[in-house]
């Protein structure tokens, strides 16, 4: 399995991590669950297409005897 990407590190630090932080700077809120699952979602299919390498392959499928 290849090494996870920036993107993916994220989902997974923002899963772990609360929803919202306050503290004297300021407050912090993350991303809402569906978006990241979404955005997991998109990485997933984006691999999926990648490893296929091609993807849709069009031919012309003739049985024999029939030419």
């Amino acid at each position: 399995m290849p090494d996870p990407t920036p993107t993916e590190q994220a989902i997974e630090q923002n899963a772990q991590s609360p929803k919202r932080a306050q503290g004297d700077a300021g407050s912090v809120e993350s991303h809402s669950l569906p978006d990241q699952i979404a955005a997991d979602r998109y990485l997933a299919a984006k691999r999926a297409v990648r490893s296929r390498g091609k993807g849709i392959v069009i031919s012309k499928i003739v049985p024999p005897g029939a030419a």
